[in-house]
């Protein structure tokens, strides 16, 4: 498949790019080599090959979804505040 200057506006305007006119022919070459690339994949010969060859039978391992509180997590970090009061950090008033 050849990218021509139909096929480059057609994508120009689904992608909402603006393509100079001085890289309009080097990204048809590009398109042009990376579209020959991917046809080269329909010549593989994939008989007797699943369809899920990479796929495994087991499914992904869950973790119990109980809620858990660690307030040790958030005295550690307040600790590191030059200021705090109350679990909160104190700033300094940016707004009049």
């Amino acid at each position: 498949m050849q990218v021509d200057d139909v096929l480059l506006s057609k994508l120009e305007k689904l992608s909402f790019l603006k393509i100079d006119e001085d890289k309009r022919e080097e990204i048809k070459e590009q398109l042009s080599e990376i579209v020959s690339f991917v046809d080269n994949l329909s010549e593989l010969n994939t008989d007797g090959i699943d369809d899920n060859f990479a796929m495994s039978d087991d499914a992904t391992q869950l973790r119990a979804d109980t809620p858990h509180i660690d307030t040790n997590i958030n005295d550690e970090i307040i600790a590191h505040a030059p200021q705090s009061a109350d679990h909160f950090f104190i700033v300094p008033k940016i707004i009049e």
